[in-house]
């Protein structure tokens, strides 16, 4: 499905100014030997009923940026978690990880942590609901592919994933984000940027084996891939919403469109439970 609107603000009830916890922990990743910062969002009520557990959502931050960033840029959400009651966990993807595991530095292993160490840590140290139909990842540019991409690659692991200004096709930018020291010159192994694009990733799906939402600004200039990816996903009967909207590469987008990822993965959330 293609959603092509500007405003979507019917669908959502006015917030009431709940006031979520905000943590900083520190994480450590046995793939690299290091510790990792993240921030955990928990509802509320979260410290007053602890025998209650909770669905996470992941937010991964783009390029250049790090784990405090999105609550920093979006308090609101700790209105969502309040709302929609779930924990929100934003990690550090290490500036410029892109979240695989990199062929050319092997102490590079943002695919690893996330999709394993991370979502383990976090299960143990919270009460969620651990399995993967009270999971979801998110995320913008550069974190916008990599939840895709995480997803798409560890179904077991997430029922539901969505993109926010997603590089969802690595090849058109050589050049750029520092992609040649993750995978190599693109000239030299275009394989490694072929097998690494979400792109190409989609004949890992089959109908209904993921939930998937992604956005797009018509004036980003990942604009083109994310339409690609779009008419992929129609030609392979995957189905999926996408939000094509006015806006650029910008948190004024971000900022409005995290709120119908969150509605989305929540309503995802109650129809597993009803099941």
């Amino acid at each position: 499905m293609k959603i092509r609107i500007l405003l979507f603000s019917l669908f959502f009830q006015v917030f009431t100014g709940f006031s979520a916890n905000v943590d900083t922990v520190s994480t450590y990743s046995p793939s690299m030997d290091i510790n990792i910062k993240a921030v955990v969002v928990t509802p509320e009520a979260y410290s007053e009923n602890l025998k209650m557990n909770y669905p996470v959502v992941y937010l991964l931050h783009g390029y250049s940026g790090n784990y405090k960033e999105w609550v920093e840029k979006v308090p609101e959400l700790q209105d969502y978690a309040d709302r929609y009651q779930m924990i929100l966990v934003s990690p550090d993807g290490n500036y410029g990880s892109w979240y695989l595991d990199s062929p050319e530095q092997p102490n590079s292993k943002f695919e690893t942590y996330i999709s394993s160490e991370l979502v383990n840590w976090i299960d143990k140290h919270y009460h969620t609901k651990a399995n993967k139909e009270n999971r979801a990842i998110t995320g913008l540019s550069m974190g916008g592919h990599g939840a895709l991409y995480l997803a798409f690659r560890h179904q077991d692991v997430f029922s539901q994933a969505g993109s926010l200004s997603g590089g969802v096709d690595l090849r058109p930018f050589p050049l750029n984000w520092d992609l040649s020291k993750l995978l190599g010159s693109y000239a030299e192994f275009p394989e490694r940027w072929t097998e690494n694009s979400v792109i190409n990733l989609t004949h890992l799906l089959t109908p209904n084996s993921l939930d998937i939402i992604f956005s797009c600004g018509t004036s980003d200039f990942f604009y083109q891939v994310n339409e690609n990816l779009y008419k992929k996903l129609l030609q392979n009967n995957i189905p999926h919403t996408y939000i094509s909207a006015p806006g650029g590469h910008t948190w004024d987008f971000w900022k409005s469109h995290i709120k119908y990822h969150l509605q989305f993965f929540h309503e995802h959330f109650k129809k597993n439970l009803a099941e």
